[in-house]
């Protein structure tokens, strides 16, 4: 392997004595359309160790990690040298598992296909049981305690984390001796990213070869062997992980590790007089299947006053999300009160006026859905000006360039389609869109999700600045990351559909009271410190 006699910027990890890596990349180059999207790479993936590939979206990072995989863009130009051990597949693990499960099989039917291959040689009076007994091995060895239960169910009947251990359970029935993790921990809360940590860490143990994609940098600190940063397709800079953290040679590692954590100012929450917004007594319900209608989330009392900010935070599937889905209007199946000054809001959107519209916005987690992929972006944004406020389409539009390159985009940038547009930027049209209606309270549902540390930062620091330019405009951020939450004032928990503790946000970070909350804290601090949570590996 040729690398660069650079140390600040090698491309990729070296050539040391040691093991043979069970996959190599040599000089990746990937062109699209004369645009170069990988340049250069260089990548080993050794037996037993995990190689983390950190940096923005757009970087490369997917691009490297599918060329283990042979699999590239459509058109794309592809040079260099990529080589498989021979005896064993590569695994993918993709962040959204769903898309390579078939939906309509069973988990069963989908594991004793591959299962079936292996036993051929058995008589048949043995083979059904051996399919079966290498199926729950597998499960087994994918971190899924209860696979006899999954086995019966299709993937939509599972959740995210078990469809990626179904996903996972395949490539280990393949024999997969190198599994490519795509951002495997991107929204999940610190309890279950401990739990993810823990299941890679075990496949690490057996010997297997784990390259890891990822915007985590807590993750990539506890888990990762050796880190390749990289940027605009290049790797800048590459080494061992405990190396890259204590001294980072290139300024775009430096700018990444030093993105985190946000600081918090504990500043105490505004007390201006009646809440903007209050819950009462809510209750709400998802309807469907053979049990009818399910509690999924229970609020005594929540509040929000002009100017405050508060954070929801909890696991996955505690009804976060529901909870700003009722308060937005989007989801109508709840009992209980929420009125917006002193005024009753409907429970469905399309009941609400159009001041009503106006006054409580929400920003979507997955932010390039909730663009229409034909228009400019311009024109969206100003859009809700024109439909919300009765502005005219040219002060619309004027309104609109103002405020996106007040939270960063340039102006040539907002012309552009949304698919022309990266994450962070689209998160950050996204932002402008709701503001041009000048809500009374905005709320964000994990907007932050899946982004790098430094774009990540970029848009918490423009929330922080919106807050103190808006002093009558409150703020609801709904996320599974508590760096994200010490922008707060006020941080509410849900666990399991229960509001188990609320208060000011330095409080519930420093001295949690309640033992869910407590373990959120602990198993935060355990990855941030780049150490194994408690009960991992």
């Amino acid at each position: 392997m040729t690398e660069r006699n650079d140390t600040t910027a090698p491309t990729g990890a070296g050539t040391g004595p040691g093991p043979a890596p069970v996959a190599e990349i040599r000089d990746l180059r990937v062109e699209i359309d004369g645009r170069v999207i990988v340049d250069g790479v260089q990548l080993r993936a050794l037996p037993g160790k995990v190689t983390a590939l950190v940096g923005a979206s757009g970087s490369g990072k997917t691009t490297t990690g599918l060329a283990l995989l042979g699999a590239y863009p459509s058109g794309a130009r592809v040079t260099g040298d990529i080589r498989v051990a021979a005896d064993g597949p590569v695994g993918y693990v993709p962040q959204h598992p769903a898309s390579v499960l078939n939906p309509a099989r069973r988990v069963s039917a989908l594991l004793n296909d591959i299962a079936r291959t292996q036993v051929r040689e058995l008589p048949r009076s043995r083979r059904r049981a051996a399919v079966r007994e290498r199926v729950l091995r597998a499960l087994s060895d994918a971190q899924l305690a209860d696979g006899e239960a999954v086995l019966s169910r299709c993937p939509h009947q599972l959740s995210g984390g078990q469809q990626q251990r179904v996903v996972l359970a395949q490539a280990l029935l393949l024999g997969a001796r190198v599994i490519v993790a795509d951002e495997p921990t991107t929204g999940q809360d610190a309890l279950t990213k401990s739990r993810i940590v823990d299941q890679l860490a075990a496949l690490a143990a057996r010997g297997i070869a784990v390259v890891l994609l990822s915007h985590d940098l807590d993750v990539v600190r506890a888990l990762a062997d050796e880190v390749l940063v990289m940027r605009a397709g290049r790797v800048v800079e590459s080494g061992p992980v405990q190396r890259l953290w204590r001294a980072p040679r290139h300024e775009w590692t430096r700018q990444l590790l030093g993105a985190r954590p946000l600081p918090t100012e504990h500043r105490p929450p505004p007390d201006t007089g009646p809440a903007v917004l209050h819950v009462r007594h809510l209750t709400a319900r998802h309807r469907g299947g053979t049990l009818g209608a399910t509690v999924v989330l229970r609020t005594p009392e929540l509040a929000l006053r002009p100017g405050e900010s508060l954070a929801v935070v909890g696991r996955s599937g505690s009804g976060k999300t529901t909870l700003a889905r009722c308060l937005a209007g989007l989801h109508r199946d709840h009992d209980g009160q929420v009125h917006l000054d002193g005024t009753p809001l409907p429970r469905s959107v399309r009941q609400r006026s159009r001041a009503q519209l106006a006054a409580v916005q929400y920003v979507f987690q997955d932010a390039r859905a909730a663009f229409d992929e034909h228009r400019p972006v311009l024109d969206q944004v100003a859009r809700t000006a024109v439909r919300l406020r009765g502005t005219d389409r040219r002060s619309a539009a004027q309104e609109a360039r103002t405020t996106l390159t007040r939270l960063g985009l340039r102006p040539e940038t907002t012309h552009r389609l949304p698919a022309e547009l990266s994450g962070g930027e689209l998160q950050r049209a996204a932002l402008a869109r709701a503001l041009l209606a000048r809500p009374r309270v905005l709320i964000c549902d994990e907007i932050t999700s899946g982004l790098d540390s430094v774009t990540r930062r970029g848009i918490l620091d423009a929330l922080a600045d919106l807050l103190r330019d808006r002093s009558d405009m409150s703020l609801m951020l709904i996320t599974h990351d508590l760096e994200t939450a010490r922008l707060a004032h006020r941080i509410a928990v849900l666990d399991a559909g229960e509001l188990v503790e609320q208060g000011p946000a330095h409080r519930i970070l420093t001295e949690p009271r309640h033992p869910f909350t407590v373990s959120l804290m602990e198993t935060k601090a355990c990855l941030a410190a780049g150490a194994a949570p408690p009960g991992a590996w």
